[in-house]
């Protein structure tokens, strides 16, 4: 194993709201991992709930950032940014574990392409073991604004432990190079929830950067711990963030079709199927992304925000 001294430092943050047991039980995975040169940092995300202050009662060497509001996933992120000293950062989701050998494989691909941008590792269910949640992503379509994740569900029987360019990044678990978000700027936390790691990508890659898998590496995710399966939440966030990426990353007669795909055909055939199996709460969610779009036409900043810090 390599010496601490000759790791580069890797920057590791997690974002609590409201689930400071499921962030301890994340920071207990993280201490048995092999690589040496880490900081962490957990960001409370205003949790009013539960208790922030445990986590660091437990785990006194981590750097534990308050907010005074709930900033979501792309806003909690980037409290931490100005205070990383890292080489490489680390996106974690409090809600995964990590397998002991985990980092090496991502550290290793970043430091033999400097034109790798971001790198996710490979994901499996936590709860349903040895099923694929993330094997990488095949690219965007950017008329129907989908794409698809590559293994998602099936049976991982070492068939995904490749490495591959990927068509975009999964949030869940991303690393990104420190000199990277300083070039390109840090996620866009207009989103609040959801679709902000994928318009990241897609500003790094036009950026001259590519997007990688690394099926070396494997997290185990807690899905949907913070938001609830086909919740409203989860469906409004959802449904918000794929507008609002169509919107800020097609151009042209591209962003005319995408939006007539969304709006003419897309939105029709979601709220149908929502009504049928009477999820009327879905279609009011659904609907109430759909009219946040419409009426915010002005003041979306298509650029992204910024890192400004001092003595990194």
């Amino acid at each position: 194993m390599e010496s601490k001294i000759s790791q580069p430092l890797v920057s590791v943050i997690t974002v609590n709201y409201n689930q400071s047991e499921v962030t301890c039980e994340f920071l207990n995975s993280l201490q048995r991992i092999t690589y040496e040169n880490v900081e962490v940092f957990v960001v409370d995300n205003d949790s009013q709930s539960d208790n922030p202050d445990i986590i660091k009662e437990r785990y006194p060497y981590i750097k534990l950032l308050k907010t005074d509001s709930n900033l979501g996933f792309a806003g909690g992120n980037n409290v931490a940014l100005p205070h990383c000293k890292g080489k490489y950062i680390l996106f974690l989701n409090n809600d995964t574990e990590v397998e002991p050998g985990f980092l090496e494989p991502m550290v290793d691909l970043l430091e033999s392409d400097p034109k790798i941008g971001m790198v996710n590792p490979r994901v499996q269910y936590y709860y349903l073991p040895g099923i694929i949640q993330h094997g990488g992503y095949t690219p965007f379509n950017f008329i129907t604004i989908r794409n698809f994740g590559i293994g998602y569900g099936k049976k991982d029987l070492g068939q995904f432990s490749n490495v591959s360019e990927s068509g975009s990044i999964f949030g869940a678990a991303m690393m990104v190079p420190l000199k990277v978000i300083k070039e390109v700027g840090m996620m866009a936390d207009i989103f609040f929830l959801y679709y902000e790691e994928h318009d990241w990508a897609a500003h790094i890659k036009r950026a001259g950067y590519s997007t990688y898998y690394q099926g070396k590496s494997l997290v185990y995710h807690k899905e949907s711990v913070s938001t609830g399966n086909d919740s409203p939440f989860k469906i409004y966030y959802l449904t918000r963030g794929r507008i609002l990426f169509a919107r800020r990353n097609t151009f042209g007669i591209r962003k005319i079709f995408a939006l007539i795909y969304i709006y003419v055909l897309s939105t029709p055939r979601i709220t149908l199927g929502y009504a049928m199996i009477l999820r009327f709460d879905l279609v009011w969610a659904f609907w109430k992304a759909v009219w946040w779009n419409l009426t915010h036409r002005s003041g979306i900043i298509f650029e992204l925000p910024a890192l400004k810090s001092d003595g990194i």
